[in-house]
């Protein structure tokens, strides 16, 4: 008997990256500014708790909060964890200890890390002090880290600050970013191995008998797996659309566009498509399209009209 071994699972790296971008109140604001001139502050809540980082509103009582003081650069710690390998964009590119440092005079813990030789040298309750930043431009980075002090305890009480500086930071942007591995699994690794054929296909519930496109492997309705592969479309109809009309980074589209949902022919559910071919303004629910291949691609490019009659409301209002 001949067994024929199962295809290769698909895998393929994934990143998602973006700006995140942000306005500053008076509080963050004063919080960055004062890191750049080398000033921990915190804020004072009505019953009289310091919280570091500061933040505008207090997070047992929801008062507005305003009071800043000025903490110093020592503190203790209260937990810790070791990281032996630093991944790319840490704070530190050696071996370093994630820690939470209160500092001295608050009354809640900042999170940063600790340069210390390995992690026998870390222990709750150690002492440590602020290495700051050799540069500095607003930003929680302005804490290069956190490193070990053995010496004069600190002032007894928090001094009142009023948050003013020179030149206020008034927003921040911050790079994300996540890189992992994605594994499609049977029914998508299936779907996606159609479109490389330029094949739309399918699965069909055994019990309420909806195809679904893409494939989930099951049916979210009726909680059972979907095994039936069924070849919809490559025809199908608009049944609801939206206008883009902001310009995405890295996407060489001109704007306004159209996406649309698009009920394949002999699908149970509407994907989603971006609608060329056509003024942006003549686009409508009902409209009938096809798919557009570039040379190449895995995938369709968009749809376009594809010269059939508009399709009546009736057959595809229970996909919208």
């Amino acid at each position: 008997m001949t067994v024929t071994p199962p295809p290769e699972a698909l895998r393929a790296p994934l990143v998602v990256e973006f700006p995140f971008t942000r306005s500053l109140g008076p509080v963050q604001s004063a919080f960055l500014t004062g890191l750049r001139e080398r000033t921990l502050l915190g804020v004072r809540t009505e019953a009289g708790r310091i919280l570091v980082p500061p933040v505008e509103y207090d997070p047992e009582t929801a008062a507005e909060l305003r009071e800043l003081v000025a903490l110093g650069d020592t503190g203790t710690v209260t937990t810790w964890a070791w990281n032996p390998e630093p991944r790319p964009g840490q704070p530190l590119a050696t071996p370093f200890a994630w820690v939470l440092v209160r500092p001295d005079g608050a009354d809640t813990a900042l999170l940063h890390v600790l340069a210390v030789p390995g992690p026998e040298a870390v222990r709750t309750g150690m002492r440590v002090r602020i290495r700051w930043a050799a540069e500095r431009e607003g930003a929680i980075t302005d804490i290069a880290c956190f490193e070990p002090y053995e010496g004069a305890p600190p002032e007894p009480r928090p001094r009142p600050h009023d948050g003013v500086f020179g030149d206020p930071v008034t927003g921040i942007v911050t790079p994300a970013r996540l890189d992992y591995d994605y594994t499609p699994g049977r029914a998508q690794t299936a779907w996606l191995r159609s479109l490389a054929e330029r094949r739309t296909v399918g699965e069909r519930c055994p019990s309420c008998a909806k195809v679904y496109v893409p494939p989930r492997g099951a049916c979210p309705t009726c909680g059972v797996a979907t095994t039936e592969r069924v070849e919809v479309g490559p025809r199908g109809t608009v049944t609801t659309f939206c206008i883009v009309n902001i310009k995405a980074r890295h996407l060489d589209i001109e704007v306004p566009y159209v996406y649309a949902h698009i009920a394949l022919d002999g699908a149970g559910l509407a994907l989603h498509g971006r609608i060329g071919g056509i003024p942006y303004d003549q686009v409508r629910m009902g409209m009938r399209v096809e798919p557009v291949w570039t040379e190449g691609g895995r995938y369709p490019d968009h749809y376009r009209p594809s010269g059939e009659p508009d399709a009546d409301y009736d057959t595809y209002k229970e996909l919208l």
